[in-house]
């Protein structure tokens, strides 16, 4: 990655407490660039109004860039068509949603959902909430010693009454990127459906759910240079006609009568209330500036900045480092020494270093890694090898300073 893409983030270019701005927490939320501020800065002046029904001007601007940007992100994803695309708040919603609605609908006393130690919250506990309403049983692939699951494994876990496949395509902890096809393909062949966290990996890959042949996929758009509040649910249509909505009112309503009321067709029966306009605007224009950059040449980039940081930080006394040493996603996971990984990204962040510290939402990957907290560095497309460079040295002191303060 060249210094003409570092440029095109205002943010980046200021200093932190002296120094300049190193931004490593891009697993949490991303950075956006000029493009994706000025899209949204001229809906609002040139296109702001509700959609679909208005058949004013503005409202028909407004109603050809919310559903360009639902056609946008059907290609970018490779559906079928943009009746697949529901625009939600981020994953989590559209993970809830599927739970929620699907989940209730198809699962009955003595079903299973099976599912990774390595989930975030977001992917565990909404299954937890239709196991326990429907009488269903949550299954755990394994782990094996780095955090990667093993397709044999998945093969033992998968049963003739497993109705929910799940999982993350890339763990936010561990880096590990999961073999989402070949899951897919078992969870079909004992007739469940498959259903994919991918916020961690839509931001720095190629998606094609198609090809993956997942049955719902998920993502958030500020986690791959887009806004907050906008994210999306990839659903196969027939799937997504079986499904009742799970909010309602406004937008989502075809006939309403005193005693009863008929829905839209999909997407459309899942997005009630007046929809996130600028957010699916700002996606769209995330989207454009990802693709021209190139997604293939954002992961080869980031899985360079992952292996020098995997062999940087390793020479530092003290450390651990989570997950797999070789061909991990763009984070690397750790603990130093004793030291309370809240106490070093504090310590970090004096330096002008920002990263992650605490259960990253995934307490149960905690605990199966005998941690309460690790801190993690993750990067984008505008992160340099210089940057963790001056990582490793903020380490170097915040283990030095640490060890004179108790020796």
């Amino acid at each position: 990655m060249n210094a003409a893409i570092r440029e095109q983030f205002p943010i980046l270019h200021q200093e932190i407490n002296g120094h300049p701005l190193i931004y490593l927490d891009n697993a949490a939320s991303s950075q956006k660039p000029r493009a994706v501020i000025e899209a949204i800065e001229r809906y609002y002046k040139w296109a702001n109004a509700n959609v679909h029904r208005g058949v004013h001007t503005l409202g028909s601007r407004a109603t050809d860039a919310y559903e360009g940007a639902r056609e946008k992100v059907a290609k970018f994803l490779n559906a079928r068509s943009a009746s697949e695309i529901v625009f939600t708040r981020g994953t989590t919603t559209a993970l809830n949603l599927v739970a929620s609605s699907y989940a209730r609908s198809v699962l009955r006393e003595g079903d299973e959902i099976v599912l990774t130690p390595m989930e975030h919250h977001s992917n565990l506990i909404p299954w937890q909430q239709a196991a326990k309403e429907c009488g269903a049983t949550l299954k755990y692939i394994p782990l094996q010693a780095d955090g990667s699951i093993l397709l044999e494994d998945v093969e033992k876990t998968v049963t003739s009454r497993t109705k929910i496949v799940t999982m993350a395509h890339v763990s936010n902890v561990l880096g590990v990127t999961n073999p989402i096809k070949e899951v897919a393909a078992i969870a079909h062949r004992a007739g469940a459906v498959m259903v994919v966290d991918g916020a961690q990996s839509t931001p720095h890959m190629k998606i094609d759910v198609q090809d993956l042949d997942c049955d719902f996929f998920a993502f958030s758009g500020h986690k791959m240079c887009g806004p907050t509040g906008i994210g999306a649910l990839y659903g196969k249509l027939s799937l997504l006609e079986s499904m009742e909505p799970i909010e309602f009112g406004g937008e989502m309503i075809d006939h309403v009568d005193l005693y009863d009321s008929t829905w839209k067709e999909v997407p459309w029966r899942f997005e009630g209330g007046t929809p996130i306009i600028a957010g699916a605007v700002g996606l769209a224009a995330a989207i454009d500036f990802l693709q021209e950059v190139g997604l293939d040449r954002i992961l080869e980039h980031e899985k360079k900045l992952a292996a020098y940081a995997v062999s940087r930080l390793s020479e530092i006394e003290g450390i651990s480092i989570y997950g797999p040493k070789e061909n991990r996603a763009g984070l690397v996971t750790f603990n130093l020494a004793d030291i309370h990984p809240h106490d070093v990204a504090t310590v970090l962040d004096s330096y002008g270093i920002a990263i992650r510290a605490g259960h990253h939402c995934c307490q149960p990957l905690m605990r199966w890694l005998q941690v309460s907290a690790t801190a993690r560095a993750s990067f984008y497309l505008y992160n340099t090898e210089d940057e963790i460079d001056r990582l490793a040295e903020g380490l170097v002191r915040t283990k030095e300073y640490f060890d004179y303060a108790t020796g």
